[in-house]
């Protein structure tokens, strides 16, 4: 599958992904993509981010690619078995622990209940080895838990932008290797 081929649902987590984020730039690169937007950025509920992805999905023409970075990514597992068959794929950047969800006060406490069932359709969880939100350890198990594929990204902090990945062009070569597979 090409990007082309597919609506590319992007899926930013708490604080929306700025200008200079990469999901910012591959919405703007990707002429399939489009932002899953939010009620509230900062102070986010569960229940609405669940209804906005679903509703998104349930309004895309073409087979859906969901590309969903931190507690975006957290979100698209736990609503997967729910989003039914149009959902060809996810491509999930640097999920939270549980543990940090707990510890940020303006994040609805429900994400920290993040379903650890299979997603119903294949998934690469791309993950750093110094992540502050995440051990490599945790995002392993979120790996194993949910059967995606798990990408070592190295030392590369939050994968986002004030951790250096504006374009992220290693992260899009990764997605377009992902969907050749799909």
């Amino acid at each position: 599958m090409r990007t082309g081929d597919a609506d590319i649902l992007i899926i930013p987590g708490l604080g929306g992904s700025g200008p200079d984020h990469w999901q910012s730039r591959w919405e703007a690169k990707l002429k399939t993509a489009r932002r899953v937007e939010q009620k509230d950025w900062e102070r986010p509920r569960l229940a609405d981010w669940r209804d906005a992805i679903a509703n998104a999905v349930a309004e895309a023409e073409r087979p859906v690619i969901l590309v969903a970075h931190s507690l975006g990514a957290t979100t698209v597992a736990d609503i997967a078995a729910a989003l039914g068959d149009k959902v060809k794929g996810a491509f999930l950047v640097a999920p939270p622990s549980l543990r940090s969800i707990k510890e940020i006060e303006t994040i609805d406490p429900a994400f920290a209940d993040i379903s650890a069932a299979a997603l119903p359709f294949p998934s690469v969880l791309v993950a750093s080895r110094d992540d502050p939100y995440a051990s490599f350890a945790e995002s392993e198990d979120f790996a194993r838990a949910w059967q995606a594929e798990i990408a070592d990204a190295g030392n590369a902090g939050h994968i986002n932008a004030a951790s250096g990945h504006g374009p992220w062009p290693e992260g899009l070569m990764r997605l377009a290797g992902f969907l050749k597979n799909l």
